[in-house]
């Protein structure tokens, strides 16, 4: 068995356990987690933030950046999991006695897209407002829930949100980067 072999071994089986920790009294919870809509209040409450701290030209490009930073890490999951093609737990049939399974959800499962874009929007964000507002900080509490829910819920396994934490936290930096390139640029 070769070290992948032994490593997806392993990813199997912590994924096994950790799903099966879970229980029907949690399964709304973990279900309303992971819905994007429930989690508009914190994107007003970015923007506000946004629009608070900077100037409103600033503001409006930071926000352009969070825009073209989901679009890129929605089309760069995409790619990374059209090229892999690992099943996701829910429709891997040698684990269907095994697990539990709260929602379905079709295509690939490496990398989990929930992950990456929550990471790359929580350390653009973040980074952007540091400076001026501390608490920022608590919107860690956003990828970290949608990191745990992937796997409760059954669609993910352990590497796939940890790959797409790691990957979600390389893009929010770059883009970052990309946005000290640009604000200076801007005329208040």
């Amino acid at each position: 068995m070769s070290l992948l072999d032994r490593i997806i071994e392993k990813d199997r089986e912590f994924f096994i356990y950790l799903n099966n920790l879970g229980s029907d009294n949690w399964d709304v919870f973990w279900l309303t987690v992971t819905d994007k809509y429930m989690w508009i209040p914190l994107y007003f409450i970015l923007l506000f933030l946004l629009f608070w701290y900077y100037d409103w030209k600033k503001a409006l490009i930071l926000l352009i950046i969070t825009a073209v930073l989901v679009a890129f890490t929605d089309q760069f999951v995409n790619l990374i999991k059209y090229t892999t093609h690992r099943l996701r737990p829910n429709r891997d049939p040698s684990l269907e006695n095994l697990i539990r399974v709260v929602k379905n959800s079709g295509g690939f499962s490496f990398v989990s897209g929930h992950a990456t874009n929550s990471f790359a929007v929580s350390t653009f964000m973040i980074l952007s407002l540091r400076n001026y507002f501390k608490p920022i900080y608590l919107v860690l509490l956003w990828p970290i829930l949608f990191f745990y829910s992937r796997i409760y819920l059954g669609v993910h396994f352990p590497i796939d949100v940890t790959f797409g934490m790691f990957l979600g936290i390389l893009i929010g930096y770059g883009f970052y980067k990309f946005s000290l390139l640009i604000l200076p640029k801007i005329k208040d």
